[in-house]
């Protein structure tokens, strides 16, 4: 392959740096900090090549066309300009158990766990025994194949919350899928030549030449070596054995948020799990919305929702992550620092999500999802296809309706630029980012937790991101339908001790310079009735009815404003949702009904998990805020 292609950027004159590993010192173009890095990575994986990645089109149609002619990607004619992945069967997930960070002491990356059980904050690696994994992995794991150097940026290029990256990999895949989820390229590479610092990031397929067995699906990966690796005390990520997308795109979960999650610490910003939506009244007020919630809880679906309250619109800055700065002013301000959509596909459809649906008609990467016989694509969710059309699997099987597995997997992905997104928000490139005015946690929880209620205050909402619970998802390698602590949705995030974040969270309303936080609320669109089963909400565009409420208590002069109080917060009061048009069996006091057997359980359940999980590190005004909450479920 990296032969292959080198010759057809070489013919088709694409511009770009590509010389044989031997002669990198000719690349001229590289700053001195970014040569000594790719210089130190040829060093030690010995490619075949470099190959500088400059970003244009037919730099991305040729490296397209390389993998096609792999048999790694498949063109779908359907569409415009839209690829098929399949992986290796053992390569379809983030592997959280393979995902580490490394630090001197293992207290500076995750609370030391009580009892001796597993710490569930993340996975600490000492140094030496990092140092040996990559001995074993490393050296030579690029024989034969391309080294590509791709300069990124996390956030609009020049903008003063952005931060930015170089990635070298011997994955094409991952070329053409940075090239959608970052900026990327030679305007990067510009920037740094300012000597700005920049996040070190190494990834391997491990699969060097000559191959020792053979591939899965023409899928080069090495799924018995996977190891993510995060160094943030030098701002480096090293990732080796899987080509999947949060694994091998370094610039997403370990760039975004565990580098950038200890970057914000030091600096004094935030960087979250979170959408950011803007929302405008049919008066025409507009306000910006963050919300963190786990995956599979409908985090894309909000971002994107097409309201069912007339004259109100919602329009999308980012679905997934979230960074954000106080101004000047005090205010808190958001950027999406990722340049496309990797959503899940399964589930995704005109019905729940037509502007999704829009977004990746185009210029998409869709990954281990079905494929129609007339070039399309098809996963869970959608319609049946049309008489005559027929399906095939992830796996390249043909699948029939009925049949006992998926024909897409639960996990495929699609990969689309943003800007394609019908609603986007005419902001969402903002320099400055969009002014916050809440916060949203929120999971799937099928029992007593409220559709909406606002925390007390910021004190107490930071305990209700700490106290976050969720079905587990298909994003990583659990199984089932467990209850799992989730807090701030950041559980496979943190980049160092949760109890440390909680302290940074806290601290906000302590900072010396004028502060505006955001309110922060807590939702769940999953709750079910206990007798049938069923969902007790309709969602999806319905959800709008909740973000009406939480619109008017942003913008409310008295604390207890279109709210009554609860054992957990504001509730909203009697006829405070507009329920206009819902329908007759949404039963509203079902879904605000605060049960306090539930919640004595939860403050038990919470209890056990901080003393457990967290311990000595919890801080003081947490424990204030469970020993309140236990008090206050127990008169």
């Amino acid at each position: 392959m990296s032969c292959l292609l080198l010759g057809v950027i070489r013919r088709q004159g694409a511009v770009g740096a590509c010389v044989g590993a031997r002669s990198l010192a000719s690349i001229p173009s590289l700053p001195p900090a970014v040569a000594e890095f790719v210089k130190g990575a040829v060093e030690e994986c010995k490619p075949s090549g470099v190959h500088v990645v400059t970003g244009t089109p037919v730099e991305t149609a040729n490296i397209l066309a390389g993998l096609e002619k792999e048999g790694m990607v498949k063109k779908l004619p359907k569409y415009e300009n839209c690829w098929l992945a399949r992986t290796d069967p053992k390569d379809v997930a983030r592997v959280e158990s393979k995902t580490v960070i490394v630090t001197k002491n293992q207290r500076d990356t995750i609370p030391i766990p009580s009892g001796g059980v597993k710490s569930q904050l993340g996975s600490w690696m000492s140094e030496s025994d990092w140092q040996k994994a990559r001995e074993e992995r490393f050296p030579g794991c690029m024989t034969g194949r391309t080294m590509y150097v791709i300069p990124f940026s996390m956030g609009p290029v020049g903008s003063n919350l952005a931060k930015y990256g170089v990635q070298v990999t011997d994955s094409p895949y991952v070329v053409a899928s940075m090239g959608i989820m970052t900026r990327m390229g030679t305007p990067v590479l510009n920037k740094l030549s300012e000597g700005l610092e920049f996040v070190r990031c190494q990834h391997s397929l491990g699969r060097p030449f000559p191959l020792k067995a053979p591939l899965v699906n023409a899928w080069p990966c090495n799924p018995d070596k996977v190891l993510i690796s995060h160094l943030p005390d030098t701002r480096q990520i090293l990732s080796f054995g899987s080509g999947y997308g949060g694994n091998s795109l370094l610039g997403k979960k370990c760039f975004a948020l565990r580098i950038a999650s200890r970057i914000a610490k030091d600096e004094g910003w935030l960087a979250e799990h979170m959408l950011i939506l803007g929302i405008t009244n049919p008066q025409g007020v507009k306000r910006y919305v963050a919300a963190a919630f786990p995956s599979a809880c409908g985090k894309t679906n909000l971002a994107m929702m097409k309201p069912a309250l007339p004259g109100w619109k919602v329009e999308c800055v980012g679905d997934d992550i979230a960074w954000m700065k106080f101004d000047s002013q005090g205010k808190l301000r958001a950027i999406n620092p990722e340049n496309g959509f990797f959503g899940v596909a399964p589930g995704t459809s005109d019905k729940t999500n037509p502007y999704a649906m829009n977004t990746i008609a185009k210029n998409t990467v869709f990954t281990n999802v079905g494929e129609t016989s007339d070039g399309g694509v098809w996963w869970e969710g959608l319609d049946p296809p049309a008489a005559g059309i027929t399906l095939t699997d992830w796996h390249g099987k043909t699948w029939k309706q009925g049949s006992s597995t998926p024909c897409a997997h639960p996990n495929s992905r699609f990969c689309a630029p943003a800007a394609q997104c019908p609603i986007i928000d005419p902001l969402w490139e903002s320099e400055e980012g969009v002014p916050i005015d809440a916060i949203i946690f929120g999971g799937r929880r099928p029992q007593g937790v409220p559709l909406v209620y606002e925390s007390f205050n910021w004190q107490h909402g930071v305990f209700v991101g700490a106290a976050m619970r969720s079905e587990a998802t298909a994003a990583a390698e659990h199984k089932g339908k467990v209850i799992m602590h989730d807090p701030f949705a950041m559980r496979p995030f943190f980049g160092y001790n949760f109890g440390d974040y909680l302290a940074h969270w806290l601290s906000m309303e302590s900072r010396k310079a004028p502060t505006h936080l955001p309110r922060i609320f807590h939702v769940n669109w999953f709750r079910k009735d206990p007798a049938s089963g069923a969902f007790l909400w309709p969602g999806f565009g319905e959800n709008a009815r909740v973000l009406e409420w939480i619109f008017k208590r942003c913008g409310r002069q008295r604390e207890d404003e279109a709210a009554r109080k609860s054992i957990i917060g504001w509730l909203p009061e009697d006829g405070a949702i507009d329920t206009k048009g819902l329908g007759s069996n949404v039963d509203m006091g079902a879904l605000f009904d605060v049960p306090k057997p539930f919640w004595q359980n939860e403050t038990k359940e919470l209890r056990a998990y901080f003393t457990q999980q967290v311990g000595v590190d919890l801080p003081v005004k947490v424990e204030a805020e469970l020993k309140a909450l236990e008090d206050r479920v127990h008169n």
